[in-house]
């Protein structure tokens, strides 16, 4: 079999990432989607009755179809893996 090569591309604006502070993670019939949020300002208790409010924004949304789900949560596990390898002085 001939080996696969990938060229993936982009722009200098999307290289420089966007900021979020938590991801909102759901799914459709045929995709996940992930909201990665900003939040807008510290989380703060609610005058009234006291409940915790959280004000964010999506910073960027991607939705990636079910078979890849698999691919992201094995890339995730080897990324998280190699970075407590490499910083064995941070807990999460």
């Amino acid at each position: 079999m001939a080996e696969q090569q990938m060229r993936i591309r982009m722009s200098e604006q999307t290289a420089l990432g966007v900021f979020a502070d938590f991801i909102r993670a759901w799914h459709t019939n045929d995709s996940f989607v992930l909201d990665f949020v900003a939040l807008n300002e510290p989380v703060h208790a609610d005058e009234d009755d006291g409940s915790m409010i959280i004000d964010g924004s999506v910073t960027a949304r991607v939705r990636i179809p079910p078979g890849q789900v698999f691919e992201l949560m094995k890339a995730l596990e080897q990324q998280l893996s190699a970075w407590e390898r490499e910083h064995p002085d941070k807990k999460l």
